[in-house]
């Protein structure tokens, strides 16, 4: 039996993990681990994530540098952190990509070897830890990152528009069948969760054709499953900007299918509305009616267990442990109707850095958002220190209700 399949709830954190390493004029290297100083903090980090009573973590893996060079690996700084995991008895689940691509493979995402070389890197990890770690996300987040990347110019390669979304959209499909083949046939028994962010619109006007938006949510999801036909409501969308019968075909072929799927979702940014005439997105505070449609749908759409992967709301810790405690509740009250979700998670740890960091001069710290069941605080001497929040001993008792009734 799968350690999803025994009926529990297993919770979650997960510490933010976005690494676009590729720099240039305007836009400076992100990297989370690097900027929240987890290269120099991840034994006593991974510590913390225990101390919460978490069973599982999400944990990621950059990439660009386990393979600085082209079938270069450095697994030191791997080896020692996957020790750590099993010394605290955490399962992860690893993050193999979590949006960028090594330097070296120009293109990225749209170099001809993408696929290959996204799947080289991830079964070359399975192997070297096959009897550790057994639960992969391939990539975290698709759609996210074909808008940053392909639709939006934001993100290399800098691509703009349907057409860019697209030719990200299908090679972003073909890497995560790719991997998760791969790491198949390595492990058998492997679990695979495929993440993917939710999107939600309110309001009467929008600067876009709102079916279209809604659709596309799902698009790589549909791809990687195999379920996009000539009966599919984005074939039309697909062939306009380029993608034959053949490709279409090929994704049918080598379709693959997650164990479980999850689901970001976060209550003030998830859901957006737009002013009439403006292109601007504005936040819209959605609460759990937000969060309780977007998990029926995807169970709806999909038909496999769900795990809410990343949920968390900016602000003091007494907002935090509001929403830590609507949310978990929601958690229960849908799986006592039958809804089969199999893990929560609160994301992050500890705060992040706001992507906007990039494209910006300011220290990181200025880009600190506190989201975390600790915060980050610098001390003056260049240290962020890790300090809880009430939010950190709150997210304790949910996770073990029945230990602290007995205390």
């Amino acid at each position: 039996m799968r350690w999803f399949e025994d009926g529990r709830l297993r919770f979650a954190v997960g510490i933010e993990d976005t690494f676009v390493p590729q720099e240039y004029p305007g836009a400076r290297r992100l990297d989370e681990y690097e900027l929240t100083q987890h290269y120099h903090q991840w034994h006593a980090d991974l510590g913390l994530a225990a101390a919460t009573g978490a069973e599982l973590i999400r944990w990621g893996i950059p990439w660009y540098r386990v393979e600085p060079e082209p079938g270069t690996f450095r697994w030191d700084w791997l080896d020692q952190v996957v020790d750590r995991l099993a010394e605290l008895g955490l399962t992860c689940v690893v993050d193999l990509m979590h949006y960028g691509t090594p330097t070296w493979l120009d293109n990225q995402f749209l170099n001809a070897d993408y696929p290959a070389r996204v799947a080289e890197y991830a079964t070359r990890v399975a192997d070297r830890y096959r009897d550790r770690l057994h639960i992969w996300t391939p990539l975290n987040e698709p759609t996210i990152n074909a808008i940053y990347c392909g639709e939006q110019g934001t993100w290399p390669p800098r691509l703009t528009g349907h057409d860019g979304f697209v030719k990200l959209a299908t090679t972003i499909a073909r890497g995560i069948t790719a991997t998760q083949r791969g790491i198949a046939q390595i492990q058998p028994e492997a679990t695979f969760v495929h993440v993917e962010a939710s999107f939600r619109y309110a309001g009467d006007w929008f600067p876009f054709d709102l079916n279209l938006i809604n659709e596309r949510r799902y698009l790589i999801m549909d791809l990687v499953t195999g379920a996009v036909d000539d009966t599919h409501p984005l074939r039309a969308y697909l062939s306009t900007h380029g993608v034959s019968d053949t490709d279409l075909a090929h994704f049918r072929d080598s379709a693959v299918t997650p164990d479980v799927i999850g689901v970001n979702y976060y209550p003030a940014f998830t859901t957006t509305r737009y002013e009439p005439g403006s292109p601007t997105p504005l936040p819209v505070e959605a609460g759990t009616s937000g969060l309780e449609e977007l998990l029926h749908e995807f169970a709806t759409r999909y038909g496999r267990p769900l795990f809410l992967t990343e949920t968390s709301r900016a602000g003091t810790p007494e907002e935090r442990i509001t929403w830590l405690r609507d949310s978990v509740a929601l958690i229960h009250r849908l799986r006592e109707k039958g809804l089969p979700i199999v893990g929560y998670t609160w994301w992050p740890l500890f705060a992040l850095i706001d992507w906007l960091y990039r494209q910006s001069t300011e220290p990181a710290e200025h880009w600190l958002i506190q989201m975390g069941l600790y915060n980050l605080e610098p001390d003056g001497a260049g240290i962020l220190q890790r300090v809880p929040t009430p939010a950190a001993e709150e997210y304790r008792r949910l996770a073990h209700p029945r230990r602290d009734a007995s205390t």
